[in-house]
């Protein structure tokens, strides 16, 4: 006998979610059509354009690739959590004062990848964040302006820690 879903539990932006789950559901659509929780994007469906980026226990992750029901026990954050919790306040300032974002559909997911480089601390090179950002597509803005909200934040966050 097939098993088509089961309960899992995990924490999601800090609350605990006890929900029953199709086994082979995307935590990316998991999140968006049973929790409500569409900042993150669904893009390419093969990991490789980023939209769909969330942190799994500390570390982003492709949320279309990625099921559901290997997330049970796992602590989940979307990009409405690191909104909410101002985690990224700064960054999300920098990239509307740079025009970082345009359609905004990658948006979510490179706020995400920043994060995590800017939690590593110090101010990395424009090289450096141009390749923690790689995994991430943008067609509208020529990653210019996101490269200069990334620097910008790490400068800012670098000069209050000084």
């Amino acid at each position: 006998m097939n098993q088509t879903s089961t309960r899992i539990t995990l924490t999601v932006n800090g609350g605990r979610v006890d929900e029953t789950v199709e086994c082979r559901k995307t935590l990316v659509d998991f999140l968006r059509e049973d929790l409500g929780l569409t900042g993150s994007h669904v893009g390419c469906e093969h990991g490789v354009c980023g939209a769909c980026t969330v942190r799994v226990d500390g570390s982003i992750v492709r949320g279309c690739l990625i099921l559901a029901v290997q997330c049970d026990g796992a602590e989940v954050e979307t990009i409405e959590g690191l909104s909410d919790s101002a985690e990224i306040a700064d960054l999300q300032e920098n990239f509307i004062a740079r025009n970082a974002l345009q359609c905004g559909y990658c948006t979510p997911g490179m706020l995400m990848a920043a994060a995590e480089l800017l939690a590593e601390g110090g101010v990395p090179s424009r090289e450096a964040i141009r390749e923690y950002i790689s995994g991430n597509y943008c067609r509208c803005t020529g990653y210019q302006a996101i490269v200069d909200a990334v620097e910008a934040t790490a400068r800012q966050r670098a000069g209050r820690t000084s």
